[in-house]
């Protein structure tokens, strides 16, 4: 499939769409859609451009549809950029149907469902609260692809867009929408399965989660305690969430409960804690569904989909069971590809972004959270008998190193200064350890991984090459 540039078949002229920025950087789409500061590489004006490109090329596809979800998380700058989106959209003719605040999988599992030719969701994820991104949906609920979001950002970079004429779409509120995705969540669980005598803390961040999973648990019967319960801009994912943990661990021994789970602020991912205030990342969750999954025979060839940030100590132990890991870069557009390309039908990365193929295309933080609470309700047992049960990881540090440099960040493994250093690290660990060296794709950060069966290997070695990055990088 191709995407020209033209309309009415001619090229059109500089009179098109210009999008507030002095230029737009070489690569627009990162790992998880657009995403940068508000107001500074996502203006009114790009949002705009974006709604007009990605209306021109949803309008070129196969799809008959003429429909586009729009969700957004609980960001100052959401509704600024849902509105200009929209009205790029209607340019070209398609219906936006505005679902509000609502979840990242929310938006996914309606446009897979309601017909529509795509979807966008406006969310930074996990980042600060002047941050902002927008991520694409494919009409079967999965990340738009890479020939698409090429075709947009070559429209993009064109400054050639203009409205299609007297085709304009609509822009209608469907609120109410998000209750379809609510009964969905309930209806991926074991039949007849409750909650009732549990007792659990949310923390939704300030978030896109506030209103959807203290409902979808209460109904379920649990008791629940939120925090961060309200969406607010101005704190979304500051200090608390699936990235700080310290105020869910304290509310767990508050409240005497029986486990916790951290939202992002979009909701696709979620970090869990037992009674003892035991952080659950992703390998576990992994480990413990894989393995329900596996004893109900809807694991295919037992296989899971990790990433290279996987620990060591988790992929052993499932190995012990007849299990299979596939490592991937990091990123759940490589977890997913790699789940279609293998036929796997569970995945994810460490940091608590899973995907299920038996109910969703997209990584879902709440019916994550569902499924682990429903496991320990099916077991008979806690959450944290489940976890010393399952497998002692080995000892890993990430250490985050700020490089504003973008060229930089992105060329560092062109730096040989760091090149020696991590030959250097993994002849001195041998067989005993891993190291991961690797640019973010969300943040301008350069991420240092040591991974050892002995701490002062891992301490060491990370001290050393984190030093290394700052002197020749930061």
């Amino acid at each position: 499939m191709s995407f020209d540039l033209a309309q009415n078949g001619k090229v059109l002229d500089n009179a098109g769409v210009r999008f507030g920025v002095s230029a737009l950087p070489d690569k627009l789409f990162g790992t998880d859609g657009i995403r940068g500061k508000a107001g500074d590489l996502l203006t009114p004006e790009l949002a705009l451009g974006v709604g007009m490109a990605a209306g021109r090329v949803w309008n070129q596809g196969q799809n008959d549809s003429k429909t586009v979800i729009i969700g957004q998380d609980s960001r100052n700058s959401s509704d600024m950029l849902a509105m200009a989106i929209a009205s790029g959209l209607t340019s070209m003719g398609l219906e936006v149907w505005n679902i509000g605040l609502c979840p990242t999988p929310c938006v996914s599992y309606l446009t897979r469902t309601m017909g529509a030719v795509g979807g966008i969701m406006i969310s930074a994820s996990h980042n600060p609260p002047e941050d902002n991104g927008i991520k694409f949906f494919g009409a079967d609920g999965t990340k738009l692809n890479s020939e698409k979001a090429i075709a947009i950002e070559n429209l993009l970079k064109s400054h050639n867009l203009r409205g299609d004429g007297n085709k304009y779409g609509k822009n209608i509120h469907h609120h109410g929408l998000a209750t379809n995705y609510q009964r969905f969540l309930t209806q991926s669980l074991p039949a007849d399965i409750n909650f009732q005598g549990m007792r659990i803390v949310l923390d939704l961040a300030w978030g896109a989660a506030v209103e959807i999973a203290p409902q979808v648990f209460t109904e379920l019967g649990a008791e629940v305690i939120t925090l961060h319960h309200q969406a607010d801009g101005d704190r979304i994912n500051v200090n608390c969430g699936s990235t700080h943990l310290d105020r869910i661990k304290q509310a767990i021994t508050e409240y005497d409960a029986d486990m916790g789970f951290a939202f992002d602020g979009d909701a696709d991912r979620v970090m869990a804690m037992d009674s003892d205030g035991n952080k659950i990342c992703g390998d576990y969750i992994l480990y413990l569904w894989g393995q329900y999954l596996q004893e109900q025979g809807q694991l295919p060839n037992n296989l899971l989909v990790g990433t290279v940030m996987a620990n060591l100590g988790f992929e052993l132990a499932w190995q012990k069971l007849g299990g299979k890991l596939v490592r991937t870069p990091v990123g759940d557009q490589h977890v997913q590809a790699t789940m279609w390309e293998t036929g796997a039908m569970l995945g994810g990365e460490q940091s608590g972004h899973i995907l299920c193929h038996h109910h969703h295309y997209s990584g879902d933080g709440i019916q994550t959270a569902l499924h682990l609470a429903s496991l320990t309700r099916q077991r008979g047992v806690s959450l944290t008998q489940l976890v010393k049960e399952s497998f002692t990881p080995y000892p890993q540090l990430l250490k985050n190193v700020r490089v504003e440099d973008r060229e930089k960040r992105l060329r560092w493994e062109e730096c040989e200064p760091v090149r020696q250093a991590i030959a250097k690290a993994e002849s001195a660990m041998g067989n005993q350890g891993r190291i991961l060296v690797r640019a973010s794709g969300t943040e301008p950060l350069i991420r240092v991984m040591v991974e050892a069966q002995n701490h002062n290997l891992v301490n060491h070695w990370t001290d050393n090459l984190v030093a290394v990055v700052e002197q020749h990088l930061a």
